[in-house]
């Protein structure tokens, strides 16, 4: 019912409504996320909401400025970098090694990633819807068919080998697979959409194709991985911090990030690509 409940708020205003509408929309489930991860990172409830409400006044002042419209391709090059040594670190090092990091570094680096992703989701709605929802379906597909893998071949391939068994012994290096041949069946069949139909809005996998040709599945298999790195980051934090969801803001879903976990990290990155264009 959750779940229904926010496709039947989103969607329309994916579809139907500006980009405007769409981008402060999202901003507030934002907005949710920061004062989560506040809540997650020692602070209380009236700091928490402080944050959620700065995060707010970013994003709308950020609305204000027109900064959706350009792609800043030097900054998303360093969210990505961030994306890319930040976890290599701490998932290599594991639960114990976030607790290290004093608070308020691990608040002001969480509030910015959670910011730049929202600012992702702006810039590829501002592109077009095509181009949006095809980089959101690339992490649904990732997730729901290493799920489905993980289930029906955890261990099989690769024995008992788990992806990050302190961190999350549920994942399997089966799953990373089988959300990787997801992620190229989705990106098959929109490319044959986006040519049999002629969007004037290209999709993510078109944008790839196209710069890129073969060496785009190199970029789907880098996506695909950030996708598993964001959700073991927010199971490293939800670790370290003693909790099972993010929140219970969603009933029967958990928190935010406990949705948006895998988003985080790969929308960032996805832009990048679309602003080397």
């Amino acid at each position: 019912m959750t779940a229904l409940v926010l496709l039947a708020i989103l969607l329309p205003v994916l579809f139907l409504g500006s980009p405007s509408l769409f981008n402060g929309l999202t901003l507030v489930l934002i907005a949710a996320g920061v004062w989560e991860w506040g809540r997650m990172n020692g602070y209380g409830q009236a700091m928490a909401i402080f944050f959620a409400l700065s995060a707010c006044v970013l994003g709308w002042v950020l609305m204000y400025c027109d900064v959706p419209q350009y792609p800043a391709p030097r900054l998303w090059l360093v969210v990505a970098a961030i994306w890319v040594l930040v976890p290599s670190y701490l998932l290599k090092n594991g639960v114990v090694s976030w607790a290290l990091i004093p608070k308020v570094v691990r608040l002001a680096v969480g509030v910015l990633l959670i910011c730049m992703a929202w600012l992702a989701v702006a810039q590829l709605r501002e592109r077009g819807v095509n181009l949006l929802l095809s980089s959101l379906l690339l992490v649904w597909a990732a997730d729901i068919c290493a799920y489905a893998a993980g289930r029906l071949m955890g261990g099989k391939l690769f024995g008992k080998r788990k992806l990050a068994v302190s961190i999350s012994p549920g994942k399997t290096w089966e799953g990373v697979l089988g959300g990787f041949i997801g992620v190229l069946l989705v990106a098959y069949f929109w490319l044959w959409l986006d040519q049999k139909y002629a969007s004037d809005s290209l999709s993510l996998y078109s944008l790839l194709w196209a710069r890129w040709g073969w060496i785009a599945l190199v970029a789907l298999v880098f996506l695909t991985m950030l996708a598993v790195v964001g959700d073991l980051m927010e199971s490293l934090v939800k670790r370290s911090a003693g909790v099972k969801d993010s929140s219970g803001l969603l009933p029967g879903h958990g928190g935010v990030l406990d949705r948006v976990d895998a988003l985080l990290s790969v929308l960032p990155v996805a832009m990048f690509f679309v602003s080397l264009s």
